[in-house]
């Protein structure tokens, strides 16, 4: 019945903008119009992430929930842990509408957001308000009209220290202009020096895009080991267009969805033979078979997000439980004996 109506529920929000369907499931969680089946878990699944303990290693990425308004339903709706924001020191409108594109047919999205959010201090009060029974974290951005991002990321982070349980450095949203430069080698080590700095003892995550060159990947991957990251999240969304349908594929912004699984676990295999730092891997998984395989090709947790429009919080417990069957088929007693079992695949 909770997947008839939840059905039912997306059939309907498929009928407005997309921007306003996202905007009505959100109120339909803080509502409890959703199932609450809590989170998955099992001996095989429960791992540890950062010092954090997680029930199974299925995430929810940031941008689902930008303001930090639906953290209790989200916390029940059978994710391992969950990323809110990105959260800018000053609130935001972000891009002009509209900004956000389903492309159905390739099972994709592409936005253009460009961190609209309520800012840090309204964000990290609602962070701090809530009830949760999984870690949360918070995804740090900068101010499109600010003369110095690097110091952005770090104020968010100060603010939010002392309330979250993980924060994420995002520099890699093509929709802020010359965000990405600061993916360069000398700009990202400058960059988390600043926000190591001032992180307490929260562990900082960098998130990259799935657009770097090898090089670059060495980079990152050097940057990141020496700043002290507690993980790598490979990857963000893309730029490229390569094998769309959908009319929408002209528009500017980020590409999400299916299209993007291959080309962010490659890049995602490719870090885990460069770095002992922890990877997460997001980017397309759409099913438990895509998330297992993001696992053996070096992930050791997953985030979702654009698959979720298309198939509804219901495939979160649904990933879940197929990880631990696939698992189990393995013969691997937890996930981390699968951690990059078949990274040799993506080569």
């Amino acid at each position: 019945m909770n997947a008839l109506i939840e059905a039912m529920g997306l059939s309907v929000l498929r009928q407005f903008d997309p921007e306003a369907a996202h905007g009505l499931a959100i109120r339909a969680l803080r509502a409890g119009l959703t199932p609450k089946p809590g989170p998955v878990r099992s001996d095989r699944l429960a791992m540890t992430l950062a010092g954090m303990t997680l029930p199974n290693p299925v995430g929810l990425a940031a941008g689902f929930d930008k303001n930090a308004t639906a953290i209790a339903p989200l916390s029940a709706a059978g994710f391992g842990f969950i990323e809110v924001g990105a959260a800018t020191p000053l609130p935001q409108s972000g891009n002009d509408k509209p900004r956000l594109f389903r492309l159905t047919e390739d099972r994709a999205a592409i936005n253009r957001f460009g961190f609209n959010n309520d800012g840090m201090d309204a964000i990290c009060a609602r962070i701090k308000a809530a009830k949760r029974t999984i870690p949360v974290g918070l995804n740090l951005g900068a101010n499109k009209t600010s003369t110095d991002r690097a110091a952005d990321f770090a104020r968010v982070m100060e603010a939010a220290r002392d309330h979250v349980d993980f924060a994420t450095v995002n520099v890699s949203s093509p929709n802020t202009e010359k965000l990405r430069d600061l993916q360069g080698k000398a700009a990202l080590a400058g960059l988390l020096e600043g926000v190591m700095a001032v992180r307490g003892n929260k562990p900082v995550m960098l998130k990259i895009a799935p657009d770097l060159t090898e090089s670059e990947i060495e980079d990152v991957a050097q940057v990141a080991q020496d700043a002290g990251v507690a993980a790598i999240i490979a990857t963000n969304t893309t730029l490229s267009r390569e094998g769309l349908k959908s009319a929408h594929k002209v528009e500017t912004g980020g590409l999400s969805g299916a299209p993007l699984f291959e080309k962010s676990t490659r890049v995602l295999a490719r870090l885990s033979t460069l770095t002992d730092v922890p990877l997460i891997g997001v980017g397309g998984i759409s099913n438990a078979d895509q998330a297992y395989a993001k696992i053996c090709a070096g992930a050791c947790a997953v985030q979702l997000y654009t698959a979720l429009v298309y198939g509804g919080l219901s495939m979160v417990g649904t990933i879940a439980r197929g990880i631990d069957a696939n698992l189990k088929r393995d013969g691997f007693a937890n996930v981390a004996e699968a951690v990059g079992s078949k990274r040799s695949d993506w080569f």
